[in-house]
């Protein structure tokens, strides 16, 4: 770790392979306007912690194996700590080797390993910000949701005056002050934004404690499919991306149910492939990574995910 005035520099590293062009695509799809971007072969987003913001930076070393993160501003005092939340982030603590291992017999999963060796699961700086975005982004596409986001972020953010990043100059809203906002339109159905709000009230009010450092994953599993309008795919995602969890599977996902039936006709519904998937655990989280890789390598778009 370097350091300087306002500036600490982190060094983080993984195992190879590591694909950074797939997961610089797979945020770059899914940005928060004014919160987070992609610029310059690198991810950037606002951050706080412990009560002090800043900006993150996160790029590739040109020579060795890890990743370089770059905190400008007062949240720089709590590198040491930012460090963990940021290896979750981009998924550094992953064995590609033996996760290959596992799907080498895989005559459906293996191919898509060799196309893509180093694929992460793209991790989320935020659980609360991942379920607004999935709620946002029900039944609408990629680039739909994104345009509700920052609305969003406009609407019950902050901007973070004297900023030295334009595009990431907002602070996301906080559970309590998306719960509070006027949400007239706004671009979404009523009874969506009722379940968005009922659920930032709830993490609000401590009820579910999405952010904690402690995360009980299946009574968070629980408390969230007991909101309305959040079924098991978000909260399949939210085990993937934000809790970390190798083996979740967003079994309703359109997506992979189509992968799945596009390889066997025989297996359309999630009850009629779960044998089927039941094979890649503990590592269905990449399983997953892998065939909306490959939809989203054919397309050359965001989709999946």
């Amino acid at each position: 770790m370097s350091t300087a005035t306002d500036l600490v520099i982190l060094e983080l590293p993984f195992k190879a392979p590591f694909d950074w062009p797939r997961i610089l695509r797979f945020f770059n799809g899914r940005a928060t306007p004014g919160v987070e971007a992609v610029e310059d072969g690198a991810y950037r987003r606002a951050i706080d912690w412990a009560g002090d913001s800043g900006t993150l930076t996160v790029r590739p070393h040109s020579r060795k194996r890890c990743l370089v993160a770059t905190i400008e501003g007062p949240a720089g005092q709590h590198a040491e700590a930012l460090s963990a939340p940021i290896a979750r982030m981009f998924d550094l603590h992953a064995d590609p080797k033996a996760i290959a291992a596992h799907f080498a017999s895989d005559p459906w999963l293996w191919p898509l390993i060799e196309a893509a060796p180093g694929l992460r699961v793209p991790g989320a700086w935020s659980a609360f910000e991942l379920v607004v975005r999935a709620i946002v982004g029900q039944q609408v596409s990629v680039k739909a949701a994104t345009t509700i986001i920052g609305r969003l972020v406009q609407r019950a953010g902050l901007r973070i005056e004297d900023h030295p990043h334009e595009r990431t100059a907002w602070r996301f809203p906080t559970p309590a002050a998306l719960a509070a906002a006027d949400m007239a339109q706004i671009g979404m159905p009523g009874k969506r934004v009722a379940a968005l709000q009922g659920f930032a009230a709830a993490v609000a009010s401590g009820a579910v404690p999405l952010d904690s450092q402690a995360v009980d994953t299946a009574a968070l599993r629980a408390a969230l499919l007991a909101l309305p309008g959040i079924g098991p795919w978000t909260v399949e995602y939210v085990a993937m991306r934000a809790w970390r969890d190798a083996d979740a599977w967003p079994a309703w996902d359109l997506v992979l149910m189509q992968s799945i039936a596009a390889r066997d006709p025989a297996l359309l519904r999630p009850t009629q492939q779960r044998v089927r998937t039941d094979a890649w655990r503990p590592w269905r989280a990449y399983a997953a990574m892998h065939l909306w890789n490959e939809v989203a390598d054919r397309a050359g778009a965001a989709r999946g995910g």
